[in-house]
């Protein structure tokens, strides 16, 4: 079968296969995604394929095939999941961490990047130039600048020791 063919199986087909998948598998979105892929594949053989022999029975075929394979993979998720129970309890975030999150989030993207870069990665000065494609100068300075805000932004909140909670501290 040559590509114009193709394509004119393809169009002559493709909404009768679809609708025979769907009145199969009772899903349309999955039905339209395995007759796609399943055309994908026969695209690949179209030089294979008899255009007077039954191409959309092998279609149809594959498609049916693909739908079934899919339903396996989510059974054995499905059983899996059943298996391990339901998820263990999280704790919540310690406190510490949400406010340096915030912190982190309040000071600009460049200086951000180079605080995470370098203290959180562990990554030299010349290793976050490198990766952020700015001069190791202008990294110097985002890590100043970064710290400093940090300080600030985290010095105008504190941790009360005696309750765990995040009290707001307003210097004047």
């Amino acid at each position: 079968m040559n590509e114009r063919e193709f394509d004119a199986f393809y169009s002559g087909s493709v909404g009768r296969l679809t609708g025979q998948l769907y009145a199969m598998t009772g899903d349309l979105a999955e039905s339209q995604d395995v007759v796609q892929e399943a055309f994908a594949r026969a695209w690949e053989r179209r030089t294979e394929l008899d255009a007077g022999g039954a191409p959309e029975a092998w279609v149809r075929t594959v498609a049916w095939r693909l739908a079934v394979s899919r339903w396996r993979r989510v059974r054995a998720a499905l059983t899996l999941v059943r298996r391990q129970g339901p998820p263990a309890d999280v704790p919540p975030p310690d406190p510490t961490h949400v406010l340096l999150v915030e912190a982190l989030r309040a000071i600009p993207e460049a200086q951000r990047r180079a605080i995470v870069l370098h203290h959180l990665c562990d990554l030299p000065v010349h290793e976050v130039a490198a990766e952020t494609g700015r001069p190791v100068g202008t990294v110097k300075v985002h890590l100043r600048r970064g710290r400093a805000a940090l300080a600030r932004l985290l010095s105008d909140s504190e941790l009360d020791s005696r309750s765990g909670e995040l009290s707001e501290v307003k210097r004047g």
